[in-house]
């Protein structure tokens, strides 16, 4: 009966306590920027396409262009 109790209560704590954690982090403050300049370069990195103009890069989103570091 001991041994039991004890196998049950080390079921219990075992399945209670978990390594899993989820770490949610909010994004920096986004500038989202509404038309490009006309002095803009189209820069292909690794097969997607950016935007450089004014030393960054941009991708370009349904809202605007937005700073990224490919």
């Amino acid at each position: 009966m001991r041994t039991l109790l004890i196998l049950l209560s080390a079921i219990c704590m075992i399945s209670v306590s978990s390594c899993a954690t989820r770490v949610v982090t909010r994004p920096e403050t986004v500038t989202v920027i509404k038309t490009r300049p006309a002095n803009y370069k189209i820069v292909k990195v690794r097969g997607k396409r950016y935007y450089f103009w004014n030393g960054n890069h941009y991708r370009k989103t349904r809202r605007g262009y937005v700073i990224v570091k490919p």
